[in-house]
């Protein structure tokens, strides 16, 4: 499991109703349910990734992200999840708003891209910035909202979302005494917990 998720569990009740956003193959749904007994259901796109929660015995639902959430009724959930999801949907406002409608425990990730060595490509060669965390192309990448720490705070205050946990990490999803003094510019990726 990757540690952005191991981070995540500890927000999410056991037993509790998790809608997962974005899940992929589905492996974190299915951990939580062995783990933590939740009642799952999953949204995706990919064909394969579909087929692959099937076997593993995730309830998954085909949907594209960007034609919004209206199918679930409001408070239908007690956790949503989207895991480095946000910076690839058309509207990412639109879509905050949708989780906390069905749901007032959200919990997003994204890759930070005001990260100091992002940055310093950029000046120093001029080109979009490659790495683990953003291994794309500028041409390929899913990646069509580059966000910022900063960027997701202000989407927060101007939206009156009250963050509950903010936690920014390193590739290996360990925090250090600099990412909490400058989040924006020395963290790679940000794990958001927050509700309305």
């Amino acid at each position: 499991m990757r540690a952005d998720l191991e981070i995540i569990q500890q927000w999410i009740e056991p037993g509790s109703r998790v809608l997962d956003l974005g899940c992929g193959d589905g492996a974190f749904l299915a951990h939580l349910k062995k783990e933590k007994q939740v009642l799952d259901c999953g949204l995706e796109i990919d064909t394969e990734n579909i087929n692959r929660c099937l076997r593993a015995g995730v309830n998954v639902v085909e949907q594209d992200l960007n034609k919004g959430l209206s199918n679930f009724e409001s408070n239908s959930f007690d956790t949503v999840l989207l895991a480095q999801t946000l910076q690839t949907v058309e509207r990412p406002d639109i879509l905050v708003e949708e989780m906390l409608r069905i749901s007032r425990n959200c919990i997003i990730t994204f890759p930070n891209f005001a990260h100091w060595r992002h940055r310093l490509k950029l000046l120093s060669i001029g080109n979009m910035p490659q790495s683990s965390s953003l291994p794309f192309e500028w041409y390929d990448t899913p990646n069509i909202h580059h966000c910022t720490i900063r960027d997701f705070d202000n989407l927060c205050r101007d939206r009156k979302i009250k963050i509950l946990h903010r936690t920014v990490v390193d590739f290996n999803h360990r925090s250090s005494f600099l990412m909490n003094l400058h989040p924006n510019l020395f963290g790679i990726n940000a794990i958001y917990h927050f509700t309305r």
